[in-house]
C-alpha cells in the first residue's frame, strides 16, 4: 500500500499534520537532515518542494525560500540525489510540491521513475490542468504506485469536487481560500462555511487543509474540519530565521498552542 494511504488508513482519530519546505534552504546540503529531524518530531507528512522561479500560487515567504534555494543551486537532479541518500532512514510519506514547468523539463516518465526510487510517495503540481492530469499524468504515475494529490478552493463547484474525489487517490487538498499562500490569524465565518460545505459532502478521499495556518485558532479550525492541517510559510519563515529544522519546530509547536 501506498505510504500515503496507510497513514490516512492508520491514523484512528488523530489528527494529522503534514509541513512543507523548499528544497534547498537553508543550505542546499541540509534538506536531508530537515526530513529525519522533522519524523523524529512526530510529523505525519512532508512536502518537500521544488524550487521555481515563478511560483504563481505561492506568497513572499515560499516565493524568497525558492530564490535562495536556486540560487544555493538546488535543482531536481539534486534533489532527487538528496532524497536517496537518506531514502532508508525515512518511514513517512514525502510528497514532492512542484510547479509544471520543472517537472515537464525533466521528463514526466523519468521523474515518476526517480519519485519511486528516491522514495517519494506522491506529488503535488498546483498548475497541472486536471484534463492532462488525466490523460498524460495519472497514467504515469499509477504505474510507479504514486498518488497525484489535487488542489480545490472555495470557488470550486461541488460538481468539480466530486470529479476530483472520483479520480484521486491519497488526499485532496483543501485550500483555505482563494489568495496565495501565507499565514493567517484566523478563518472568518465565509471560510468556515466552505469547510462545513466540504465536510457535508461526505467525500471518499480525506481531507487535509492548508494555506493560512499559523496559530492555534487556524490550527483548530482545519482539525475540526479535515483530517488534519498541512502548514507551508510559517514553518518556512521559522526554518529561515533558525538555520536549525529542531529549533523551527520547537518554535512552530509553541505558536500553534498560542
Amino acid at each position: 500500500m501506498n505510504k500515503i494511504n496507510e497513514v490516512f488508513a492508520n491514523r484512528g482519530d488523530k489528527k494529522l499534520l503534514s509541513l512543507y519546505f523548499c528544497a534547498g534552504t537553508p543550505t542546499l546540503d541540509g534538506t536531508g537532515e530537515v526530513i529525519k529531524t522533522m519524523e523524529r518530531r512526530g510529523i505525519d507528512f512532508i512536502e518537500v518542494g521544488i524550487p521555481f522561479s515563478d511560483p504563481l500560487a505561492d506568497g513572499p515567504v515560499i516565493q524568497t525560500a525558492a530564490t535562495q534555494a536556486l540560487k544555493n543551486g538546488m535543482s531536481v537532479q539534486l534533489l532527487f540525489q538528496q532524497l536517496k541518500a537518506v531514502k532508508d532512514e525515512v518511514s513517512i510519506p514525502l510528497i514532492l510540491m512542484g510547479y509544471l514547468n520543472p517537472i515537464l523539463h525533466y521528463g514526466i516518465e523519468q521523474f515518476c521513475q526517480s519519485c519511486a526510487e528516491a522514495g517519494v510517495s506522491g506529488m503535488i503540481i498546483p498548475d497541472l490542468p486536471f484534463d492532462d492530469y488525466l490523460t498524460q499524468v495519472k497514467p504515469v504515475a499509477d504505474r510507479y504506485d504514486l498518488r497525484v494529490i489535487m488542489l480545490i478552493t472555495p470557488e470550486t463547484s461541488d460538481d468539480r469536487i466530486r470529479f476530483i474525489d472520483d479520480n484521486t487517490d491519497g488526499f485532496i487538498y483543501m485550500v483555505s481560500s482563494a489568495a496565495i499562500t501565507g499565514a493567517q490569524k484566523s478563518f472568518d465565518e465565509q471560510k468556515q462555511e466552505y469547510f462545513r460545505r466540504i465536510d457535508a459532502m461526505h467525500l471518499r478521499n480525506p481531507r487535509m487543509i492548508g494555506f493560512g495556518i499559523s496559530n492555534a485558532q487556524t490550527l483548530k479550525a482545519a482539525q475540526d474540519n479535515a483530517a488534519g492541517a498541512i502548514i507551508g510559510s510559517k514553518f518556512v519563515t521559522l526554518l529561515n530565521e533558525s538555520k536549525s529544522a529542531d529549533e523551527a519546530l520547537d518554535r512552530l509547536f509553541a505558536a500553534l498552542q498560542n
